[in-house]
């Protein structure tokens, strides 16, 4: 396969990733990877979209749209550390038929500025695209980074498409169809370099869509964003004890793919194993229960889930954070044999 101008092997760390404590790259040691594809996407589709500027509060660098400011300084916002602000900024560039990409981090979008992206952006359903870094344990520097409940604070918004996508090959395809749809929408963005995986499936990104990325007759897992990256790793692990796992992908948490999701949790003879990278309340997991219950769909090997428990976690490296909670590929692969 050809590589990109800004496609890059992972570097290798010796002994799985005892590397430098906390922004370690999500990518195994390997791994191919590109880098800042979101900053890159949305360049692209700014030379086409002159409505489209760009807003950070304080974080550019560090939600890669520093790539866009370089390339559109005049159409670039600095905001300043302040959420608040970068949320009624963009709402009044929609107003003025912009397409306003506001990013900081995803726990400061969360928990700082809900109130402000609810009322001057949702309830008038304005075109302002919410892009935000370190979802999920995707930092080792603790709970003032990690935004492990944020499912659960915006599942609850009207309006609000909510997007998770799985890796750099996603993303490419998530910001075009952001910008396209109409009324706001939240992004769970991987930063940096981020690992290259669903190019190999033959994937295609749509608004609104699940999609089987692998089928598998002994275990169903629904997944998203990184999570889905390591539900194919698992996948493969244990072909060698002979569980065949299907992996059903599902990058848009709201509006959920109620009818992909019914039939396939709906086929007999399959445990149903949802990951996501988000604490347990709220998130993936207890939508996909809600809708199988309200639907009477009962999987026939029984439902579990793989996500974050309702604690505040510990600051750490990254892998070592992933295999305490239960979201490394290792542990996914002894909690699936354990639940078989």
């Amino acid at each position: 396969m050809r590589r990109s101008k800004y496609e890059t092997p992972a570097p290798r760390v010796g002994g799985g990733a005892k590397t430098s404590a906390m922004i370690a790259s999500l990518a195994a040691p390997g791994q191919r990877t590109k880098a800042a594809p979101f900053g890159h996407a949305l360049v692209e589709l700014a030379e086409t979209r002159p409505d489209i500027v760009g807003l950070s509060a304080d974080l550019s660098k560090y939600t890669d749209l520093h790539i866009f400011a370089q390339a559109h300084p005049e159409r670039f916002y600095q905001m300043g550390m302040a959420e608040q602000l970068l949320m009624s900024a963009a709402a009044g560039l929609a107003r003025e038929g912009f397409t306003p990409f506001a990013t900081t981090y995803a726990v400061f979008a969360a928990r700082r500025a809900y109130d402000f992206i609810c009322l001057a952006i949702a309830e008038e359903n304005l075109d302002v695209k919410i892009a935000c870094a370190l979802p999920g344990l995707t930092t080792g520097y603790g709970p003032s980074h990690q935004a492990t409940e944020d499912l659960a604070i915006f599942r609850g918004m009207p309006n609000l498409t909510i997007i998770d996508p799985c890796d750099a090959h996603e993303i490419e395809q998530v910001v075009p169809a952001m910008a396209a749809h109409k009324g706001p929408v939240y992004l769970r963005l991987l930063r940096g370099n981020v690992p290259l995986v669903l190019d190999e499936y033959g994937y295609t990104f749509e608004l609104g869509k699940a999609k089987t990325i692998r089928d598998g007759r002994d275990v169903l897992v629904i997944s998203s964003g990184l999570m889905t990256m390591r539900a194919l790793e698992v996948a493969e692990a244990l072909r060698d004890d002979r569980i065949d796992v299907a992996v059903l992908h599902v990058p848009t948490i709201k509006p959920l793919d109620a009818a992909t999701i019914l039939r396939e949790a709906g086929r007999g003879g399959r445990l149903v194993v949802v990951a996501e990278n988000h604490t347990v309340i709220g998130g993936l997991g207890e939508a996909v229960a809600g809708l199988l219950m309200r639907n009477g769909t009962m999987p026939e090997r029984g439902f579990r889930q793989i996500g974050l428990p309702d604690e505040f976690l510990d600051a750490g490296a990254l892998p070592t954070l992933h295999d305490r909670y239960g979201i490394s590929a290792a542990a996914m692969a002894r909690s699936i044999r354990g639940w078989l």
